[in-house]
């Protein structure tokens, strides 16, 4: 089974009533929209290869492990937040479960989908 529908299956059960509608699976990614208006975009490649991307009221933030941000304590995962700035990532753990970043991410999308700070 791909972890992508792995995760939606998980995500359908986990959070069914914060859920707009079943999350969508496409060629790479994972697609979920929240019902506070949060669209998350999951691309899941390995525990220690990920990126989330969302937008809510055409503010995009994004947390991804792309090992480009030396200065950061939580290298090589970094949150792109809605200010433009570059951020140390203060959700997720690069080779932490899957399911546990997601879990993080998205009790944190539904209190603050802007993340205040980011």
């Amino acid at each position: 089974m791909s972890l992508h529908l792995e995760l939606a299956e998980w995500l359908a059960t986990e959070f069914g009533p914060c859920l707009d509608g079943a999350p969508q699976l496409m060629q790479d990614a994972l697609i979920v929209s929240l019902t506070n208006g949060v669209r998350l975009e999951v691309r899941y490649a390995a525990t220690d290869a990920y990126a989330f991307g969302w937008c809510v009221d055409g503010r995009q933030l994004a947390i991804d492990t792309a090992p480009v941000h030396a200065d950061l304590a939580t290298r090589p995962n970094h949150l792109h937040g809605a200010d433009g700035g570059v951020h140390a990532d203060p959700l997720t753990r690069c080779g932490a479960d899957p399911k546990d970043n997601l879990r993080a991410l998205i009790d944190a999308l539904l209190a603050d989908p802007l993340l205040a700070a980011g």
